[in-house]
Order: C-alpha cells, then structure tokens, then sequence
C-alpha cells in the first residue's frame, strides 16, 4: 500500500486458472448506489491491467459486467457478475453488484460469495440511505470494506465533499489514502499521503508512472497525513505505539503498512482511495489495497453447515483437501450450455466429470420446493463476465461456474458420499404484484417452461397461481425488477401480457333471506325432480359457513340433504353477486319434494344452488376485501408521511414503535387493494429508505359496496 503501483498485473482472463491455493484468492464484492460507477470502474481496472483492450461502454452494452441483455436494456446492472483480475500471483474475484434497490438479492448474494466489501461512492452524487445501512449491515458481520470515491472526471465532482459524507456516514475511521491533485477536468495525479509518492496517469502505459512528490506537491497535506497516521495506530495491535508516536518518536513506513493492512483484513480500518474510470486514476492503488489488505478466503469463516438431518458440520474450514461445499450464488441460462450456475466454493476441490450432491432447503415459501439430487458434473469453468473459460479444477476460496445441472440459486454442492447443506442467505419478501397473461392458449406452456427457469435463478421472485382470481402473479421486489422477469421470460420467445391485479373480493349475505329452489324437467325417460326450501342468515365475520336441517316429516331424505349442501357450497364457490366466494352464513334447510323415480344427488344439488341464488336476489350482498396488517420501519422523520399516506390509503394506524438508531415501525391495517404498488410508492415517499411486511388479516366489508 505504498502507492508505488501493483507487482505485476497478467494480462488475460485465461491467466486467472493458475491460481491453486486460497491464500492466492481475493473475493471483493463491488456495492453502492446504482449510477455510482461500480461497472466503470471495473472496466477501468480490466483496461488497466491489460485484461481487456480498452473499457466497453454501458450506453452501448458492451461492459464485461454488464452483457444480460436486459442490463444493457435498462443501462444499469440487474445481476451478479463475476470478473477476475490477476495481480501478481493474487487472483482478484470482483463481484460486480447491482446498485438499485430492486435487485437486493443479486446483492446479497454477492455479499455471500464475498469476503470484503468495496463501496463505491459517486464524487457528484454522495451516498443514499440504502448504501448507508448496507454499511451497516457489513459492519454487523465485521465484513472488511474500503471506500473508492468515483467519477472524480465528473463536472460536478467533488472529492472533499464525498470524502465528509462518507466519513459521516460511515465512520471515523475511514480515511484516505491517498489524494488526488487538483486541476484539470479529469484528475490524472495521485499523492500518497504514507508513501510521500506522486502516481502520474497522464501517459499511455497500463501502469501510472511513479516517484517522490515535491515539496510543492506536498503542500497542505500535512493534516490529512497525520489524521492518517494516528487513524492506523488507534487499530495497531501493538498498545505501546500510540504512546511512542505521542512522544514524538518517528514510527517507520514498514510498521504503519503492516499495521494498515492488519486491520484492514479485520475490518477495523476503511481506506478511501479516489477513482476516474477516464484516466484510469486510482486502478493501480486500489488493486494493491485488494491483494495486500483485504483478507483470502482462508482468512474468513465458513458459514454454517449441516448435515442433511440438521446436524451442525464443525471445524469447516477453507481448505482444497476438505469435504466439498459450494453454494450456487446466481443461475442463468446459456443457449448452448443450458442452465449455468455460478459456485462460490467454500471448502474442497470441485473437479471435471464429478459425482456430486446438489441440495435445497429452505425456500419452499418462494415457489421453490425442497430437494435432494445426485448428479455428475461435466467442465468445471472460470467465468470472465458472461465468458466461460474451461478449467480441470477449481479450489476452495475461489468463485467458478458449472453447467447442465438442475442447480437453482441458493443451493448447495456437495460430495455425492457427504452431502452438506447451507442455510440460505437472508432475502427480502417481494411485495410488487404483477398479473400476466400468456397471449395465446399454446403460449401457457412455453410461459410455464420459461418462468421455472427464471426462479430457479431469482430466489427474490415468487410465483404465484391466485386460487380465487386464477390469475398467474409474479410477485417481485419493484418496477425494475418486474421490468426484468418480464424481458427475460420475452427472450426466450413467451408471448405474454400485464393485466391488472385482481383484488380476491369474498361475498356475504347483509340481511337474511329465503330462497326456492325448483330442479324439475321432463325429457322421456328418467326426468329431473327435486324442489328445497332454504333460508339464509348472516353470520359473524370469520364464522365461516354451517348448514342446518330442519325439514320435518321425511320431507326429504337424508341423502339428499346432503346433496342439497353439496349444491349450496359449489354455489358460495362461485359467487352469487360478482363471481366472488361467498362466505360467512348459515344456510338452513326447511322443506322441499321429492318424486320416488326421477329425484337424485344431481337434481338436488341443482336445485340446492338455485335457491341460495334466488336467496341471493332477495337480500342485501355485500363485497368483503382482504385487509393486511402492514408494518412499515421508516427513519423517524418520516413517519409523519407514511400515517398521512396510510389514512389516504383507507388505513388504520395501530401504532408506532421506536425501534432505535433514528428509526421506527408504524403499525397498520391497510385494505388489500390499495397495497399493490405500496413496494414502489413507500420508496418514493421516504426517499428509498422505508421497508415494509405485510400478513392476511381478515376480509372487511367494502365501504359503498352492497348489491
């Protein structure tokens, strides 16, 4: 971290197979804000190091991060994308993540597959709220981070602005490392603030051209380097430093490194470093922060694993010679290759033409059923972007690809003869509902096939046959992502349409009624007889439905009573008003006739229907909507807005809680019917930070709706 540039980055993708050992192995997750520069600045770096021949454009869709076609469509990215990088010896995983808040999942799944975190702060456009607690989140888990500020080539960039916010929002003990000289409109210089280097990236070479800045060079940087210096002693390990360096002593150059790079691999230090994707500013500096101070792979624990029955798997650790376990962290699916899973390998060896376990547990309430499946592999394979590269072997630590397996993302690969499991990562409930249509009777199976392949790879997605609207619901996390389930299921040549959403309305009985129901007819032969008496009442909402006989005499016999209640329940399925199910009453059976040869369970049955309908033309109906009881964690100085919002929305606050750190949760009941786009609008009344859950309350009655 001596801003004297990198040792030696190899050019090609293909150079990325020779790493054997995890030590060798850096997985760095790219996160932030979407339009923050992620996807440039991993060009930049490709460019730099010779990986690529010049950075692709994302106007015109050919970044390496970013070649789904739906990405390239909506000119940001939509999923996880794998990239390698040699440095030296060190192989690089950058995990390019989407920045939007509709692809949360991809996110987390990069985190999964990641052991540090890289956050990329745009110079021009500061940090939101989600970045902010994504910061959080990471800090929660001690993952380590770093902070590149972008776009410093922008023309309304500035570098001390952005480096305030960050320190603001994430912490004191983010500091730069180094800072860029001002002037131009695209900064080109960098001075180390440890090493008293200047990094020069005004020429044509891939790496900077490096040497003693001047005194002149130096000037004003005094207070930054010494705020960097007491920054890196407060984490040293050693107690007695901070003592010494207060005393006046000169700590050396070696020590303050070492420490630097000590706590950074623990996540107690975030170095800052500044970034222009245009000149390529900062590449160098930042791939020797990744391979010198963020942790390999043997570094960081393995997450929780289990034997099949639950069992806690102890001591697993990132070894090439222990027991396989890799989990698939993201699902596509290639034209020639079939489905294609990206593995984050955790433990073991994973090797061409090899028997193993594939395991799925835990996301059966997203349409994704556990199950148990022995399968062989065939080439194991590094990918560089949407490229795959075909390798006998990858090793623990590191991040390959597998195809023609039923993998599906969140499952785990294992050996045949120890089959291991990992509890998935956590997931956020997608809220947005979405109704499609095939176009065409012979395009519902070609929708059914496509989108069974779309949720094997999109754990956020849930897929969902509503059984009293028979609409096909997709429900999905926002707009963006909807925009994308729908452009994947269209690539793959399903013809389909959007519909409204259809609320699943119920119907009651408002007042009580008698009904008449006459089934007879005469064809020759064998005719149709049966004749019932009913009367229906209201009953409480949540009563459900009972059936009372009270027909005297033998009237009619008990098995056509039973046939009468038949009639009446395929009845309530229906509808009597609006074709909506009805609910909440008791139908009682007072008399009727029967003839001795042409009465039957059929005739009954018809006639039992007709009288709840004709019960039906005679009473008040009345429509009942589903309502959810919603909570909704907002930083406090929104939760003004969200009660306004919610009273417009026919809601009933229930309360409101402080749940700490600025936030609170407000409690509500909100109708069914006006929470179908509340995904899309909560984020935009609270500026993207307002999060909610929703569970099935009751049906109320729909204000001015009685037939």
């Amino acid at each position: 971290m001596s801003g004297k540039g990198t040792s030696g980055p190899v050019k090609g993708p293909g150079s990325a197979a020779a790493v054997s050992r995890p030590e060798l192995i850096r997985n760095v997750a790219l996160v932030g804000h979407s339009g923050s520069g992620k996807t440039t600045l991993l060009e930049a770096v490709l460019a730099s190091t010779g990986a690529i021949p010049r950075m692709g454009s994302i106007v015109e869709g050919t970044t390496i991060g970013d070649s789904d076609p739906t990405a390239v469509h909506q000119q940001r990215s939509v999923g996880l994308s794998a990239v390698p990088v040699m440095v030296g010896d060190t192989k690089v995983n950058f995990l390019d993540t989407p920045g939007y808040a509709d692809f949360i999942g991809e996110l987390r799944a990069g985190l999964r597959a990641a052991d540090a975190a890289l956050f990329v702060v745009s110079a021009s456009d500061g940090i939101d709220a989600a970045t902010r607690a994504l910061w959080e989140e990471c800090e929660r888990v001690g993952m380590p981070r770093a902070v590149v500020i972008s776009r410093l080539d922008h023309p309304r960039a500035d570098y001390d602005a952005a480096l305030d916010l960050c320190r603001g929002a994430f912490g004191e003990s983010v500091l730069p490392l180094y800072l860029p000289l001002r002037g131009g409109d695209a900064p080109s210089r960098l001075v180390g603030l440890l090493s008293g280097t200047l990094s020069d990236y005004s020429g044509d070479e891939l790496e900077p051209e490096t040497r003693p800045a001047t005194a002149e060079e130096l000037s004003g940087w005094e207070g930054a380097r010494g705020e960097l210096i007491e920054g890196i002693i407060a984490e040293s390990e050693d107690e007695t430093l901070m003592d010494r360096y207060l005393g006046g002593e000169e700590i050396g150059f070696d020590v303050l490194v070492d420490d630097l790079e000590k706590a950074v691999a623990r996540g107690a230090f975030f170095p800052v470093i500044p970034a222009s994707a245009t000149t390529g500013l900062g590449t160098a500096e930042l791939l020797e922060i990744l391979r010198r101070g963020f942790p390999s792979p043997a570094e960081r624990p393995v997450p929780a694993v289990t034997d099949l029955d639950g069992k806690p798997v102890k001591h697993l650790v990132c070894d090439p010679d222990g027991p396989l376990v890799g989990e698939v962290v993201r699902t596509t699916v290639d034209a020639f290759l079939g489905r294609v899973c990206l593995v984050r390998l955790f433990s073991g060896t994973l090797r061409d033409d090899t028997a193993v376990h594939i395991s799925g547990h835990g996301l059966a309430d997203r349409g994704h059923p556990d199950h148990d499946s022995d399968e062989r592999l065939g080439h194991v394979y590094l990918p560089f972007g949407s490229t795959l590269h075909a390798v006998p072997q990858a090793v623990a630590g590191d991040v390959c690809a597998v195809a023609r397996i039923t993998a599906e993302t969140g499952d785990t690969i294992s050996a045949r003869e120890l089959p291991l499991l990992m509890a998935p990562w956590d997931m956020p409930e997608p809220l947005l509902p979405v109704a499609v249509e095939a176009a065409s009777h012979g395009d519902e199976d070609a929708l059914a096939k496509s989108l069974a392949k779309v949720a094997a790879g999109d754990p956020t997605l849930r897929v969902e046959r509503n059984a009293e609207t028979h609409q096909l619901v997709l429900w999905c996390m926002g707009e963006s992502h909807a925009e994308a389930v729908l452009d994947r299921l269209r690539e793959q040549g399903v013809k389909l349409s959007t519909v409204d959403v259809v609320t699943p309305l119920r119907e009651t009985f408002a007042s009580a009624a008698a009904g008449h129901g006459r089934h007879v007819k005469q064809s020759g032969g064998h005719g149709q007889y049966a004749i019932c008496d009913i009367e229906v009442e209201p009953l409480p909402r949540g009563a459900g439905f009972e059936f009372q006989d009270r027909v005297v005499g033998g009237a009619i016999p008990k098995t056509f009573i039973e046939s009468v209640e038949k009639g009446v329940r395929a009845q309530m399925v229906k509808g009597v008003a609006e074709g909506f199910p009805v609910v909440d009453i008791r139908v009682t059976l007072v008399g009727g006739k029967t003839h001795s040869v042409d009465s039957s369970d059929a005739a009954f049955q018809a006639a039992g229907a007709l009288a709840l309908r004709e019960a039906a033309a005679a009473a008040k109906i009345k429509l009942l909507e589903p309502v959810s009881t919603v909570t909704i964690s907002v930083p406090e100085e929104h939760v003004g807005t969200v009660i306004s919002d919610l009273s417009s929305r026919r809601g009933r606050v229930t309360g409101t809680t402080a749940t700490g750190d600025g936030a609170a949760d407000v409690s509500a009941e909100v109708p069914d019917s006006e929470l179908v786009r509340y995904a899309v609008e909560l984020r935009g009344l609270t500026g993207g930070t307002g999060t909610f859950r929703r569970e099935y309350l009751r049906h109320e009655p729909v204000a001015d709706k009685t037939h």
